[in-house]
């Protein structure tokens, strides 16, 4: 719930905090959740955005909050846990609809969408010397699909169950990424699933260690998978992203930024416009890799689910939405 607070002075400025619940801080939704922070941050006192200082909302202060990621988020938004989070654009369109992992539950009809950001690669990561050399091959291996209430692990059975293989058929391990990477460097897992923006700090760790390989998904069942899973695309994580490792053809969705459709219209606006100000442009470009593709050109690509009122309002003033 959105807290504000009216600080009694002559220049009297409501202050509003605001959390944005992301992810692991071994992937990229922490990291991309504290850079979106900052750019819609702008705390009393701060220099004028004209003169060099926060372009963010007069009177906000966002924090990115820790999570298990798109599924814990999506909940998070609905109950209120978060103000405002980050989420795999297949975990939401699943839960307004009420489909997939929330299909035991009623539909997630209170969710809107701010803006789509930027892709999620899928990062099947395998130990060197496990003898993985496809996705057939996770037969009988440990294995860690992420923990309940990531996207991670909904995606990862996904995919397993596109080669014919179900959580039963390996032994399967409920570990985090910052857990899985532990795991990895003391040879005690063989491989894990994470989707997430490429670099990701976990896995450039056991790269940089020579613990891991990037094993690719395509072919035959990859090209059937996409054609009956619209939310995925075809993607590759390109050479040298990680230490000595070629690139890597896999699959990605996408990132978007939801929020609760109660959020008052001239708050999400306003949070909307503090993203795509140009005087922002230079925090997003210079925060994350994954920074640079977050651009208005694609910020209603494969949004499926309804866009929050006061982020259509800013869509339809800059003539990205039109209908």
């Amino acid at each position: 719930m959105v807290t504000c607070l009216i600080f009694g002075t002559a220049s009297a400025q409501s202050i509003t905090f605001l959390r944005i619940g992301t992810g692991s801080t071994a992937g990229t939704y922490y990291p991309i959740g504290t850079l979106i922070a900052s750019v819609i941050s702008n705390p009393p006192g701060s220099r004028p955005c004209e003169a060099g200082g926060s372009c963010g909302v007069p009177g906000l202060i966002a924090t990115a909050q820790t999570t298990h990621g798109s599924v814990s988020n999506i909940h998070g938004v609905a109950n209120g846990s978060f103000d405002t989070a980050l989420a795999q654009s297949d975990m939401v369109a699943a839960a307004y609809k009420g489909q997939g992992i929330f299909h035991k539950n009623d539909p997630v009809t209170s969710i809107r969408v701010i803006a789509n950001l930027y892709p999620e690669d899928i990062h099947l990561v395998v130990r060197k010397g496990a003898n993985i050399k496809s996705v057939s091959d996770l037969k009988g291996k440990r294995v860690s699909i992420d923990v309940p209430g990531s996207g991670t692990r909904e995606n990862a059975q996904q995919i397993l169950k596109a080669y014919g293989l179900s959580i039963k058929d390996i032994d399967a391990v409920t570990a985090d990424p910052d857990k899985a990477v532990t795991l990895m460097l003391t040879d005690s897992l063989d491989a894990f699933f994470f989707v997430a923006g490429y670099p990701v700090t976990a896995v450039s760790e056991l790269a940089d260690a020579g613990k891991i390989e990037l094993l690719p998904i395509e072919g035959e069942v990859a090209e059937k998978f996409l054609s009956e899973h619209p939310y995925y695309s075809d993607s590759e994580i390109p050479a040298d992203t990680y230490r000595d490792l070629g690139s890597v053809p896999t699959l990605a969705v996408t990132t978007q930024w939801i929020v609760n459709a109660d959020m008052p219209e001239e708050l999400v606006y306003e949070m909307t416009r503090a993203l795509w100000n140009p005087e922002n442009r230079h925090l997003l470009d210079r925060g994350h890799e994954k920074g640079k593709l977050i651009v208005p050109e694609t910020a209603l690509k494969g949004v499926s689910t309804p866009i929050h009122p006061g982020a259509e309002r800013y869509y339809r003033e800059i003539g990205v939405l039109t209908d």
